[in-house]
């Protein structure tokens, strides 16, 4: 019989947000009136002009990816102002958060997390045989993170800014103070993929990736296209170091991560920024409103500085786990923080027109 890992006993596989074809099977409900607001997409899609040229381009699409990924590379050289030596593309920046645990993790290691944050990260620290700590608190607290570091000194810390599940974000000057006074072996990690957002809600949340990593070479900063970009489905990331820490990770790449399309397709849409502050904009007024509706309906709700937003369910009678399921059988899918042990929901901010549907199926679940 194979034996498998021991790890893998104590290991749980994340957990993807519910998919519109698992309403469809389960209720019945037609597929084009189910509100999607489970998994932080863009509501809007990607840029038209970015379908064209996949369209264009996928009769090439037998044809292997050139592996250099220059274009992209140069594309987001350009946008970050580093050279494209600093730049290591990925299959969403999940890949280059695993490349980045392979590249510096031995077992016995140990590794730094806030206690809720992006699941990944322990599944990968895990996978490498390290030992994961995290701190107590819900909102990223720097003090705790620098006090549990000096105990356990991690060789890997993660600051998801705004985080994944919750929405908290950190300014640049408290990161910039924490790092100053962090181990410079400890390679942090900074998982950007909703910058933009804080960014659009408080310039002051905002973290330069060229400026962070040029200060603090063991920072290693990551991003996405996946959200702001509206192009989730292509599975499209990106990390930016030193020279050095990205020829290393560079390392642990297979050839040909990125597909071609995805490639393409995120070359594209760097081209077509204004659709991005389009949709920055609407994402702000429309968090604005979700703000309002649960202040109007004594909901309490973590300050988000992403594109979804946090609601307890905990003074309302009911589990987040029953409003959930609720929604799901009226067509909108929403994402149950349980699995966090927070009694709470997080909404993607959808359309307009998308969003009154929850405000009004929300108002059922707390009268």
């Amino acid at each position: 019989m194979v034996q498998f890992q021991p790890i893998l006993n104590s290991l749980k596989s994340y957990e993807a947000g519910k998919p519109i074809e698992l309403v469809v099977r389960e209720f019945g409900i037609d597929p084009e009136k189910v509100i999607k607001l489970g998994s932080n997409e863009n509501p809007f899609g990607c840029s038209p002009a970015v379908v064209k040229a996949v369209q264009d381009f996928a009769p090439k699409m037998s044809y292997y990816p050139d592996d250099s990924y220059l274009d992209l590379k140069n594309s987001l050289a350009q946008k970050f102002d580093v050279t494209p030596d600093r730049i290591i593309p990925g299959n969403g920046s999940d890949q280059v958060l695993d490349f980045a645990c392979r590249c510096v993790l031995a077992p016995g290691d140990s590794v730094l997390i806030n206690r809720i944050t992006f699941a990944m990260y322990r599944i990968y620290a895990l996978q490498c045989g390290a030992k994961v700590h995290s701190t107590e608190t819900v909102p990223h607290d720097l003090s705790a993170f620098l006090d549990l570091a000096k105990v356990v000194k991690p060789k890997i810390l993660f600051l998801c800014t705004p985080s994944n599940p919750v929405g908290d974000a950190l300014s640049k000057a408290d990161v910039y103070e924490f790092l100053r006074q962090l181990s410079p072996d400890t390679l942090v990690v900074i998982d950007a993929a909703y910058m933009e957002f804080g960014k659009q809600k408080d310039p002051a949340k905002f973290i330069p990736a060229k400026e962070v990593t040029d200060l603090f070479p063991n920072v290693f900063y990551t991003g996405t296209f996946s959200k702001v970009y509206g192009l989730g489905g292509m599975r499209i990331g990106y990390g930016i170091g030193n020279a050095e820490l990205i020829k290393n990770i560079y390392k642990m790449r297979p050839p040909f991560s990125v597909a071609n399309l995805s490639a393409l397709a995120a070359t594209e849409a760097l081209k077509n920024e204004g659709h991005v502050e389009n949709y920055l904009r609407t994402n702000l007024e429309e968090m604005k409103r979700y703000e309002k509706f649960a202040t109007e309906q004594s909901i309490e709700f973590i300050d988000s500085y992403a594109n979804f937003i946090t609601l307890f369910a905990r003074k309302h009678g009911k589990s987040s786990t029953e409003v959930a399921q609720s929604l799901l059988r009226k067509g909108i899918i929403l994402r149950d923080l349980k699995s966090y042990e927070l009694n709470a929901i997080r909404i993607t901010i959808g359309r307009p027109e998308q969003n009154e549907k929850v405000f009004e199926a929300l108002k059922e679940e707390f009268l």
